[in-house]
């Protein structure tokens, strides 16, 4: 028998979803197929089609364990644990609740590297390392744009701004990247930072590290040029709200006075989250710190 059928509205639905009304039974009073009946049908249509595209993938897809059907053989399977997983945790929930951004500046650091031959020659003792000038630049930096030395805490909508600077130092070792902290920074003299960065990195890079080595961080340098690189986007060391990366130090040509010259520059990149400050600030903390290492002698009786 014919299909009853008396609303256009269910018509149109069938036509518009390819629905067959010939092969619907109505529901409604005395068979009349209404707009739930179509609506049934298109679901059922739908359902259908959405498993037999799982299947066909299913049979397409290799299964994760298995080797590839062409292409090189598996040579090893590394697990993800231990302390490669926590970095890989600590690292993926950075990039998906952190939206960073970078800024970078190249630095003429001449003056910084003839101020560090001048200290050795003058008291015949190693002077500090670069780091550690960069460090304390970085810890008086804090002090006027503290925003940056800070983390977000979403339960409350709130920026947490830190009284102190728990200065992480970005480390490579044969377990992975560590971040071990110099706690209490900014109370620390040149000499204090540069003793205390070689000792936190040693006990990182010989696995000695303390878990209160390891935590308390607000804010991290991480100083890639030891790798022989200029520049990077670094990943910011969650919670914090900012990491500092330095690039190596090479001599390279710069205008001074309009003229050519031969320069010792580096490059420095600050990665920040966006949602505690904006780009005046970042840039502002950056130049501050990027003016100081240029002009370091006069930046020491400063800061």
């Amino acid at each position: 028998p014919k299909s009853l059928v008396s609303s256009p509205v269910v018509r149109q639905l069938s036509r518009d979803h390819g629905v067959d009304l010939s092969r619907l039974s109505g529901s409604g009073a005395g068979g009349v197929i209404t707009r739930k009946d179509v609506e049934a049908a298109i679901a059922k249509t739908t359902e259908a089609e959405e498993a037999g595209a799982e299947d066909k993938a299913a049979a397409t897809v290799p299964s994760p364990s298995a080797a590839p059907d062409h292409g090189p053989a598996v040579a090893r399977r590394v697990p993800i644990k231990g302390t490669r997983k926590v970095i890989a945790d600590r690292l993926s929930q950075s990039r998906r609740e952190i939206p960073e951004a970078t800024a970078w500046v190249d630095v003429d650091a001449t003056a910084l590297m003839a101020l560090r031959a001048d200290i050795a020659r003058d008291t015949g003792e190693k002077a500090p390392g670069v780091a550690a000038f960069v460090a304390r630049f970085v810890t008086a930096g804090l002090s006027r744009f503290p925003a940056l030395n800070s983390s977000i805490d979403t339960e409350h909508d709130e920026i947490v701004e830190y009284a102190g600077v728990g200065l992480g130092i970005a480390v490579q070792t044969d377990r992975g990247l560590t971040v071990p902290v110099v706690h209490d920074a900014h109370r620390l003299t040149m000499r204090s930072l540069d003793a205390e960065i070689r000792r936190m990195s040693a006990a990182a890079l010989e696995g000695r590290a303390s878990p209160s080595d390891l935590s308390g961080g607000t804010f991290t340098l991480n100083n890639y040029g030891s790798f022989g690189i200029d520049g990077s986007a670094a990943i910011v060391n969650f919670p914090e709200a900012a990491i500092l990366g330095v690039g190596r130090t090479l001599e390279r040509p710069w205008v001074v006075d309009s003229e050519i010259v031969a320069r010792m520059i580096t490059q420095l990149s600050l990665v920040f989250d966006h949602r505690v400050t904006d780009g005046g600030t970042a840039a502002g903390f950056l130049r501050f710190v990027a003016d100081c290492i240029e002009r370091p002698t006069a930046a020491l009786t400063e800061v």
